[in-house]
């Protein structure tokens, strides 16, 4: 019995390991593809040429792109158009004002800030590279490619892209290189999880553990209010914590941003419309978008 019991686990792991393998391949086919369209927007490309370009037929590529984003690639190249970012950028800093002023829920994007909610480490959590903590860690899948997420006794305290397991891994226990750390998923993380697969108005509260300053945890703050779908700029952002002239930092503590996804900094573009630059990849932060976009408009 103990050993059916193990050959079942083996199994269930490497099936497990062979979906994360295959999701992983169809968003680096999809990523590339993105970029193949931005690099080549003045050329429009139909389906066909962007299809080989990812040597998949037009057909499979079509199929593949519609069932990740829920639209079609063509339909999905709008939410990546300059003009549309501008426009977007306009009403999301109507929205942070407004949010700026009262509490009230405000649109479905809204939901976000409403269940995603921020503790600060105490010195004594992470004094001495954080030996009092203890940290559970698991690789999962998400639409845009492996994420690894972690969490102490208290909340989500990491989360970022994995596209290699060994690197992700050096950059969680950089941060924290005396705690405990143990492989496996816990209620935190399996909610955390959840924002790919429910409605957000049946989500449970989610909490993070975060290390930072309290300018970071300002900002952070912020970011969690830029409404699903929406977009927004370094100096909106240094406006909306009434300091303009800090649009510097701000970009600092957007980019020590320590939990992926969940704290929305792929929401942030350049003043120009153009998406900018991202820690995970252009090409990821412009699906992001994208597929914010194409949810919110279904």
């Amino acid at each position: 019995m103990l050993l059916q019991d193990r050959g079942c686990r083996f199994r269930e792991l490497i099936a497990e390991k062979m979906k994360i393998t295959q999701s992983q391949y169809d968003f680096d086919r999809i990523a590339k593809a993105i970029g193949y369209i931005r690099n080549h927007r003045g050329e429009q490309p139909d389906l066909r040429t962007v299809a080989e370009a990812v040597a998949m037929s037009p057909y499979h590529f079509q199929r593949m792109f519609q069932e990740w984003a829920g639209v079609s690639p063509k339909h999905f190249l709008q939410f990546l158009n300059v003009n549309y970012a501008k426009r977007i950028m306009m009403e999301t800093r109507l929205s942070l004002l407004d949010v700026a002023g009262r509490t009230g829920l405000s649109s479905p994007g809204r939901l976000y800030d409403l269940f995603v909610t921020i503790e600060g480490m105490t010195p004594g959590e992470y004094r001495n590279g954080g030996e009092q903590l203890h940290i559970h860690y698991h690789f999962a899948i998400s639409p845009f490619g492996e994420i690894l997420v972690a969490s102490t006794e208290k909340g989500i305290c990491f989360m970022e892209f994995a596209d290699d397991r060994d690197s992700a891994l050096v950059a969680l226990k950089s941060k924290f290189p005396n705690a405990k750390y143990s492989f496996g998923e816990d209620d935190f993380q399996q909610k955390t999880l959840a924002i790919f697969e429910s409605d957000w108005r049946d989500l449970d509260e989610i909490k993070l553990h975060l290390k930072g300053t309290e300018f970071q945890f300002k900002v952070w703050e912020t970011l969690l209010k830029i409404p699903m779908g929406g977009m927004t700029t370094y100096g909106d952002l240094a406006r909306v914590i009434h300091e303009p002239k800090a649009c510097r930092a701000v970009g600092s503590a957007v980019a020590k941003n320590p939990v992926a996804l969940l704290i929305p900094c792929h929401r942030v573009i350049r003043a120009t419309g153009c998406i900018g630059n991202y820690h995970w990849g252009s090409e990821r932060k412009a699906a992001l978008l994208g597929w914010e976009a194409a949810k919110m408009r279904k």
